[in-house]
């Protein structure tokens, strides 16, 4: 193997690796795919939402054999208190189309079906591989990698870093500095088993349609995060994040404050009698347009997680994830096709077509966002998910209390509210981040 010279090296079998890796290999480069992992995805227990957009438009027939849970036709967003929850929800008919927008997958069965057409795309793929440095020249251009098994270097015109969102091979490399605590959450889950009839009925659910639950509030304990319910065909995935800087400030348990959200008055009667079979944690990219780090360099460019792309204002990554892969293949294969070395400079091409892309408009657009919701969290995560439970209450409970006092009351604790907390002045930082 290290005799052997590829046009590309990929390491990470995730989403963004295994986009890059087979559109490379179905352009015709001799590719090579390293996966530390016993298999793709054994590090990827949880369920999660599948983008079929940019799916498609990497394997178009994707639906005919992909392992897909359900097709979602139903949205709910909730802002919790410690009882209750405040919620709105979508759900549309036009979401059983043909060719649905969006399933729910089980992410270690459907990184394995994605590898399967690497693979056959004409990829080499090895697991059980850790990559344990870049290997540079002389100039510091990267031409190949070190790996934990036996052997030099294996050699390689480009290396697409798709290795997740802690980066070590680009930071050991200088490439990158390691993401701060506060552009990075913590996510911990687990898979309820239910039958899906038990499923189906619970939700509302016929066929094999879904619904996703995205939750805010009380639940987080004053930490900027989101909780989250996926319909499974027979199971459920839930799980809840907050930044890692939180949880170091507080010393809040990840799985207390999972143990506690399954436990809420909302969400434990839709787990009643579920089996619980996997528990896993995952760190998520959570700084937004600010934390991206440099995207491309002498014989390397960064893709997925590992470049930060993640969408937190509307919780998206396995879209940009394989869109960024894809756009890396298309850029490499583009260069290697006009025979041009894999410099900076000819490798740019990778940043300018992100940036032409949905991927670099959407994290420019809401840049400020995530520092709005991060430094304010007690407010937003606390104090007015608070206030929304009590002016709901006030208005749906009939006890005899005359309508004008509980007006009153309502507006008195929201003038408390902006005058201790700055109610007005989160609104307008709101609005001006969102425009």
């Amino acid at each position: 193997m290290t005799e052997e010279r590829f046009d590309a090296i990929v390491v990470g079998a995730g989403m963004s690796g295994n986009a890059a890796a087979y559109t490379m290999a179905s352009r015709g480069l001799k590719v090579l795919q390293l996966e530390r992992g016993e298999y793709p995805g054994s590090k990827n227990v949880q369920g999660a939402i599948l983008y079929a957009n940019m799916l498609e438009t990497i394997i178009p027939d994707f639906r005919d054999d992909a392992p897909l849970e359900r097709h979602l036709v139903e949205q709910r967003f909730w802002v919790t208190d410690d009882t209750s929850h405040t919620g709105m929800h979508y759900r549309s008919d036009d979401f059983n189309e043909p060719a649905p927008n969006r399933y729910t997958i089980i992410r270690a069965q459907f990184d394995k079906w994605f590898s399967r057409k690497v693979r056959a795309a004409g990829a080499i793929v090895l697991c059980e591989t850790t990559v344990t440095e870049l290997a540079l020249d002389a100039a510091g251009k990267v031409i190949g990698v070190h790996t934990d098994r036996a052997g030099s270097v294996i050699h390689a015109d480009v290396v697409v870093l798709a290795e997740g969102v802690n980066g070590l091979l680009g930071t050991r490399a200088r490439f990158r500095k390691v993401p701060k605590p506060e552009a990075v959450a913590l996510a911990v889950k687990e898979m309820h088993f239910l039958p899906e009839e038990v499923i189906n009925e619970r939700f509302g659910l016929p066929g094999d349609q879904g619904c996703v639950i995205e939750a805010a509030g009380t639940i987080s304990r004053g930490m900027a995060g989101l909780g989250f319910l996926y319909t499974n065909k027979e199971s459920i995935s839930l799980g809840i994040g907050c930044l890692v800087s939180h949880f170091a400030a507080t010393l809040e348990s990840p799985y207390a404050l999972l143990d506690a959200f399954k436990n809420h008055p909302s969400i434990r009667p839709l787990l009643a009698g579920s089996e619980i079979k996997e528990y896993a944690a995952h760190l998520i990219p959570e700084g937004g347009f600010k934390a991206i780090p440099q995207l491309f360099g002498d014989g390397w460019v960064v893709v997925g997680d590992a470049a930060q792309l993640n969408n937190a204002v509307h919780r998206e990554g396995s879209n940009l994830a394989m869109t960024s892969g894809r756009i890396a293949g298309e850029a490499i294969a583009a260069i290697k096709s006009r025979k041009h070395p894999m410099t900076s400079d000819n490798l740019s091409l990778y940043k300018a077509m992100l940036d032409k892309s949905f991927v670099l408009k959407d994290l420019r657009k809401y840049k400020d966002m995530p520092a709005l919701l991060h430094t304010n969290s007690r407010n937003f995560f606390t104090t007015y998910p608070q206030l929304m439970s009590q002016a709901a209450q006030n208005f749906v409970r009939v006890d005899g209390t005359p309508k004008i006092e509980k007006e009153r009351a309502t507006t008195a604790a929201l003038i408390k509210a902006r005058s201790r907390w700055g109610l007005v002045s989160d609104a307008v930082r709101l609005a001006l981040a969102w425009r």
